[in-house]
């Protein structure tokens, strides 16, 4: 995943995974004498929650000496999410919808702005098996494909995307936070209902519960049906075009990103 040279931004949001991330790869640093890691924040805009997570973030990031970079979706794109929430045409537009489609395109951003070219992120293997559900019960077998943990270079300046956390469930995360004494937000987004994530989650963890080992042969077999997704002639891969609006790479002539700011925009 990592290269001796790389300079890695860490996706960091004040939750437990990605504080867990940032302290495990700092002492990896640490052990092998690199000092090329940032933190990278992302306040959202979300009035009564990420104030919090925000000053958890700072005082880690001081702690163990990570340099750490905090932008928000008001100076990138020019609104907020509760400016979003309340200007989206109807429920459809759902929170986690919106909210995914502005963090990917924010931190690209950030870490191209503070030069790095790998950005870890904390997703664990909960998170895996809730996207391929969601991928699975809305018909979009193409980012099935896209699941597959290869790490692959994107966009003008080679940014590689990688999950080390992938193979470890979210339990295990909660646990190594609490013996480190890792501080995280417990608090919940208030705007997490909206999304089928929350059932699945429950689902999956009732599942696990009857029957210990089930969400791991899961992930598995995820891994193995989406890289034969990813392989075969099912998964086209568009020639990357440049969105008409920001000029960013695109599967379209607009990009996710500027059609929602479109949609939101218009409604204002």
């Amino acid at each position: 995943m990592l290269g001796h040279r790389d300079k890695i931004a860490v996706g960091v949001s004040g939750g437990k995974d990605s504080l867990a991330l940032l302290y495990v790869l700092k002492k990896f640093f640490e052990e092998h004498n690199r000092t090329n890691l940032v933190a990278i924040t992302i306040d959202e805009g979300i009035s009564g929650y990420r104030d919090e997570s925000l000053q958890i973030v700072k005082d880690f990031c001081s702690q163990i000496q990570v340099e750490t970079k905090i932008s928000s979706y008001s100076d990138l794109f020019g609104l907020d999410m509760d400016q979003a929430m309340r200007q989206r045409q109807s429920e459809k537009m759902t929170s986690c919808s919106m909210c995914g489609t502005f963090r990917r395109r924010a931190i690209d951003m950030m870490a191209e702005t503070v030069g790095a070219n790998v950005v870890a992120t904390a997703h664990n293997l909960d998170d895996q098996l809730q996207t391929f559900m969601i991928n699975l019960l809305s018909g979009d077998t193409e980012r099935i494909g896209w699941m597959y943990p290869e790490s692959v270079q994107y966009g003008p300046n080679g940014l590689k995307k990688v999950k080390p956390f992938l193979e470890i469930y979210e339990h295990e995360i909660v646990f190594y936070a609490m013996l480190r004494d890792i501080p995280f937000q417990s608090e919940e987004c208030p705007y997490m209902h909206e999304s089928i994530r929350t059932d699945l989650r429950e689902f999956l963890n009732n599942l696990e519960t009857s029957h210990p080992g089930i969400k791991y042969n899961a992930y598995n077999s995820i891994t193995k049906i989406s890289k034969i997704l990813k392989t075969s002639s099912m998964v086209s891969v568009p020639h990357p075009q440049k969105c008409l609006i920001c000029g960013r790479n695109s599967a379209g002539r607009i990009c996710s990103v500027c059609k929602t700011l479109q949609v939101l925009t218009k409604n204002k």
